[in-house]
């Protein structure tokens, strides 16, 4: 974790050393008491956990909305979403580009028999203005034959430049605090997978514009906490301020099981000790969702011994960022290469 004199240089100077050191202990009671503080009821095979401050409670592991988009037959598709839904996982994720709309489409029709009432529902959408904003929470909601969201999230926080924009006047912003007072959603968070001090600079406009996010979602793996690190830079901060953390690319996309240095229930598990409120999994398979569902049946917090050891066998590998080219590369950037999505 960075020394208050880091952050200011980093360009945060707002992190006093008070703030410093009260983000330092908070974050060493929760790593060293571990997924304990986030211990909660069960429902089916899933064990649910605190969202942050907002009084709810998802499944610690949360269904990817990119990977129910992909497969040949949509009823596959819906197969998964339900069986998911069957075995206790509440947390759905998913974006307005993802797979073209077919991700919202597809999961729409999954929700319908009674499933929306089930589930914690999420999305994404990519406008940084206003009226696109707002015309994609729009679709959206028409997408997942929904009247609402229970969470609505930014997406693709992946430049330095893309807080700005969504919190200035005409930004998506309020677009989005318009939605919330209509009814059409419930909580407000953003996402990204570029560099924590992108995410810190998201969280420093919001404070300047007196906004505090009820979710944060990131990159949180046995390979991050070596490059770059969410896990050290970023989630300290988000738990001192009641901040729901959102684990993704947990597995790295799949690049850390081809390192061969960690197995999938191993680095599910690291993602699960952390003070996750949901570890969300890329389910494209019956078969991936056994694993997903394995994981966290038999999660049991880790010792700082079995930590240690499992993060020693990954530090080579993780070292030049290699295996985490969503920071390194712009190979997972959507936004980029489709202006148009963010106006």
């Amino acid at each position: 974790m960075k020394t208050p004199e880091e952050f200011s240089k980093a360009g945060f100077p707002n992190v006093s050393r008070r703030e410093f050191v009260k983000m330092a202990v908070a974050a060493g009671a929760v790593m060293a008491a571990g997924p304990r503080l986030w211990a909660a009821d069960s429902q089916n095979e899933i064990p649910l956990r605190p969202l942050g401050r907002t009084g709810e409670k998802v499944s610690a592991i949360g269904l990817g909305g990119y990977h129910v988009g992909i497969q040949d037959d949509e009823q596959m598709s819906i197969r998964i979403i339900r069986s998911a839904i069957d075995r206790g996982i509440t947390f759905m994720d998913n974006s307005w580009d993802y797979n073209g709309g077919a991700s919202e489409t597809r999961m729409g029709n999954a929700l319908l028999d009674g499933y929306r009432q089930k589930v914690f529902l999420m999305t994404k959408i990519d406008g940084r203005t206003k009226p696109l904003a707002a015309k994609q929470i729009d679709e959206s909601l028409k997408r997942l034959q929904t009247d609402h969201l229970d969470l609505l999230q930014f997406h693709e926080i992946v430049r330095a430049t893309d807080p700005d924009p969504i919190f200035a006047t005409g930004g998506a912003m309020e677009a989005v605090l318009e939605a919330k007072r209509a009814g059409k959603l419930r909580f407000i968070g953003f996402t990204g997978h570029k560099d924590p001090s992108i995410h810190l600079h998201m969280l420093e406009v919001a404070a300047a514009n007196k906004f505090r996010f009820d979710t944060v979602q990131m990159p949180l793996n046995v390979m991050d906490a070596h490059f770059r690190s969410f896990e050290h830079q970023v989630v300290p901060r988000l738990v001192v301020q009641g901040i729901g953390v959102l684990a993704m690319k947990t597995l790295g996309s799949g690049a850390i099981l081809r390192s061969q240095t960690a197995s999938a229930i191993e680095c599910l598990h690291y993602a699960l000790n952390l003070p996750t409120s949901t570890v969300i999994a890329g389910i494209d398979s019956m078969e991936i969702l056994d694993q997903a569902v394995e994981a966290a049946r038999t999660f049991k917090p880790m010792s700082q011994k079995q930590v240690s050891a499992l993060l020693a066998r990954t530090a080579a590998a993780a070292a030049s960022g290699n295996y985490e080219q969503f920071k390194t590369s712009t190979r997972f950037d959507g936004t980029p290469r489709n202006p148009q999505w963010t106006g």
